[in-house]
């Protein structure tokens, strides 16, 4: 090992640990207003359309992508 390469790796640390010390100091305060029960129904019916509706149907038809043609 070379000489600098303590003082590049004591270097990088110190910035490291500043790093950290400034993502440890971020807040978050409580919302404005509360979700409604219509905007949780409408976000649960979105994920499901997006995400479980094309994922089912992949595996609904998984032998007919198995299928050498």
């Amino acid at each position: 090992m070379s000489v600098l390469t303590p003082l590049l790796l004591r270097g990088l640390t110190g910035l490291a640990w500043r790093l950290l010390v400034l993502c440890a100091q971020i807040h978050s305060w409580a919302p404005r207003e509360q979700l409604r029960t219509m905007d949780v129904a409408i976000g649960l019916t979105s994920c499901f359309l997006c995400f479980l509706l094309p994922l089912g149907w992949v595996l609904s038809h998984l032998e007919s992508y198995k299928k050498w043609e």
